[in-house]
């Protein structure tokens, strides 16, 4: 499999995770060179086009983290070249990106998630913010999790507790995305389900369970800190409840049309019923990101799956307008 030719990775950008995307990219790069895959990574930047048409690589890995990376920005642009690359296509990345999209995809195929509305920043201004907030309330309760439509690392993400609290998180949000998904806040274990797929249809791996440290949520140095989270894999759940999880993340990937990995992020409420949160197309690859994590816990070695998953990529037919492929 040495001799799959040279895989790009790309990695870094402009978006708020450009630091995590390089840590990500950095570690597959290592894991990919350490079993004799030739494996460059690459900063994406004004010069990465023109670099990409000079010396066209085998297959491209994209693990670029938000906006362009996984919003299918990056996937249409290497259809546009006629690259092979690991992850879903652009019309699938859209669809999962969008979070109130996708937790509509997924109550369509009967997956619990928690209710919620979506509203722009212009509702709030133009129809009155306080009118607003009031209904929300009295609609799905106290409390409440404020986050953009769209974006990762928990960037412009509150946990509000009453109903004072929600103009400042907004405030937050629309920071980061113009759009706001005020969602109930279901008590529970928050949980990472990760999907691979090499070949042979894809595989939910081992739930990986989330516990930050006392006081803390699970925020971005939450996330990326060493000992700031405890992470079990697999969760200290019954067998039931971590079947019923497997079957989640794996209906959300095939739900949204994703193929070769995700990630989906859930919460397992008191019934242990897993309510879907969002899903992940490009899953972190850092020492502390879940996806990894699951790998090692299921016996599998990072650098020999993503080279399956770029040997996989290299040879199927480059998507035309879109359309996925097998």
């Amino acid at each position: 499999m040495t001799d799959l030719g040279r895989v790009l990775i790309l990695a870094g950008g402009l978006s708020p995770e450009r630091e995590v995307s390089l840590r990500s990219g950095g570690r597959l790069r290592d894991a990919l060179v350490s079993i004799g895959v030739d494996a460059e990574l690459v900063d994406v930047d004004a010069d990465t086009l023109p670099a990409l048409a000079a010396e066209r690589p085998a297959v491209v890995f994209p693990v670029l983290h938000g906006t362009s990376g996984e919003d299918g920005t990056i996937r249409e642009v290497l259809d546009l070249y006629d690259l092979p690359y690991v992850g879903a296509v652009p019309a699938a990345c859209r669809v999962a990106f969008d979070k109130a999209t996708a937790k509509a995809a997924v109550a369509d195929r009967g997956i619990a998630t928690p209710a919620s509305v979506t509203l722009p920043r212009e509702a709030f201004h133009d129809l009155g913010a306080a009118a607003l907030i009031e209904r929300i309330v009295a609609r799905l309760g106290l409390p409440l999790v404020v986050k953009p439509r769209a974006g990762g690392s928990s960037f412009g993400v509150s946990r509000v507790e009453g109903a004072g609290e929600v103009a400042e998180a907004l405030m937050a949000c629309f920071g980061y995305h113009d759009c706001a998904l005020v969602e109930q806040a279901v008590a529970g274990m928050e949980i990472a389900v990760g999907v691979v797929d090499t070949g042979d249809g894809p595989v939910a791996l081992p739930a990986v369970e989330i516990e930050p440290a006392a006081g803390r949520a699970y925020d971005y140095a939450a996330r990326y800190t060493a000992g700031a989270t405890n992470f079990y894999t697999p969760a200290r759940l019954a067998p039931a409840v971590l079947d019923a999880a497997a079957r989640t993340a794996l209906l959300a990937h095939q739900a949204l049309g994703l193929r070769d990995l995700s990630r989906t992020d859930m919460i397992v409420d008191a019934t242990g019923t897993p309510q879907f949160l969002e899903v992940n197309v490009a899953p972190g690859m850092t020492e502390t990101s879940t996806w990894p994590l699951a790998l090692a816990a299921a016996g599998l070695d990072l650098a020999v799956v993503c080279r399956d998953l770029a040997a996989r990529a290299h040879s199927r037919p480059t998507t035309v307008n879109g359309a996925a492929s097998a």
